[in-house]
């Protein structure tokens, strides 16, 4: 006698835009995200047996996963997120039932929106649904981070998953990614925020985010310390003896993007408008050359937001090497500015894309 299933159900996960605070998070830093109103959605359907059946829009061949069996990552595959994030679970004691999932998304896969740490947080509350109990959110987001290192081949900081968990309508999320302490920072109604893609995708598991991941430790190492978090702007002098050209260009912007955080908070609180613009194109630059992870179309659109009426403030968003940027722009002139910048942008370039605002 076959049992009776339970009915399918929907859950959806937002991605998310950095507002500043870039390559700091896995340095122990200070970052400001905020969830975003694009997501992945995942229609789930119970199954009377132990297989999992993921379908997306984005590709027309089926994974299944068989839930009573070990599960391991495959080379270079979207299924790596969910699948990671099952495994995860199910290390943990959770027995889901097998389950058909349709997956569809309004974020764009590579475009710097945390379209991964989306999916696997959507993932993850598909897996609390079908067996009856969750995990306190702290410990979602870490689980989903792991997943993404074990299973995507990704050593991401855990600020995507802590945004994609903890983000509030109307707030970005100040996340100190050393104590885990996260606090809600209202945006003022007056400001709206403006994605735009640069139409370059990138692929952080293809080695360059990982190589500045390496560059980051290494300078920790050559300078005695546990992360970059713990060099100062004073010890800088000191470094410059210890350190390549290299790192220590690296290790100029880790500090001073950290700084920029709390300052752009309070630029944020007091409504200064014009210092958090100063802020972000600061953050740009910096991004830029002392990083190396911006690309000439992020410079471009940097460049000629600089130029627009309304728009306060711009820089690159994301792990970087393409993806999209971000602007905080005028309310009333939103809509005109996020116009102005797609022809000027797309007469420069000649690609057409997507902006939005959020």
């Amino acid at each position: 006698m076959s049992r009776t299933l339970a009915p399918p159900f929907i859950v959806s996960a937002p991605g998310r835009v950095n507002l500043i605070g870039e390559h700091t998070d896995y340095n122990d830093g200070v970052v400001l995200p905020m969830a975003i109103d694009r997501h992945v959605t995942l229609r789930v359907s119970p199954r009377d047996d132990r297989l999992a059946i993921l379908r997306t829009d984005r590709d027309p061949r089926a994974v299944t996963l068989d839930l009573a069996a070990p599960i391991v990552p495959v080379p270079r595959h979207w299924s790596n997120y969910p699948a990671g994030v099952i495994a995860g679970y199910r290390r943990l004691g959770f027995d889901p039932p097998g389950f058909d999932a349709e997956i569809t998304a309004t974020l764009p896969s590579g475009g710097g929106l945390s379209s991964s740490a989306a999916l696997e947080v959507a993932t993850a509350t598909a897996i609390e649904t079908l067996c009856g109990r969750a995990l306190p959110l702290d410990e979602k987001a870490l689980l989903c981070h792991r997943a993404e290192h074990e299973f995507a081949g990704v050593r991401c900081g855990i600020m995507d998953q802590f945004a994609v968990c903890f983000g509030r309508a109307g707030h970005a999320l100040e996340l100190d990614c050393r104590s885990r302490k996260a606090v809600h920072v209202p945006i003022d109604e007056s400001v709206d925020v403006l994605v735009f893609d640069s139409g370059v995708k990138h692929a952080l598991a293809d080695g360059e985010y990982a190589k500045r991941r390496q560059e980051c430790a290494e300078a920790a190492r050559k300078l005695g310390v546990a992360s970059l978090r713990d060099v100062t702007p004073d010890s800088l002098v000191d470094a410059e003896r210890s350190l390549s050209p290299t790192e220590l260009a690296r290790v100029r912007h880790v500090v001073a993007e950290i700084a920029r955080v709390p300052a752009f908070v309070a630029a944020l609180t007091s409504r200064d408008w014009p210092e958090a613009g100063r802020l972000m194109g600061a953050s740009h630059r910096s991004l830029s050359q002392d990083f190396a992870v911006s690309c000439r179309e992020l410079d471009t659109i940097v460049g000629i937001a600089a130029r627009i009426p309304g728009v306060h403030g711009c820089r690159m968003t994301g792990g970087g090497f393409g993806g999209c940027a971000v602007a905080l722009v005028d309310a009333e002139r939103a809509e005109n500015a996020g116009r102005a910048l797609h022809a000027a942008y797309r007469d420069a370039t000649g690609i057409e894309t997507r902006w939005f605002l959020t």
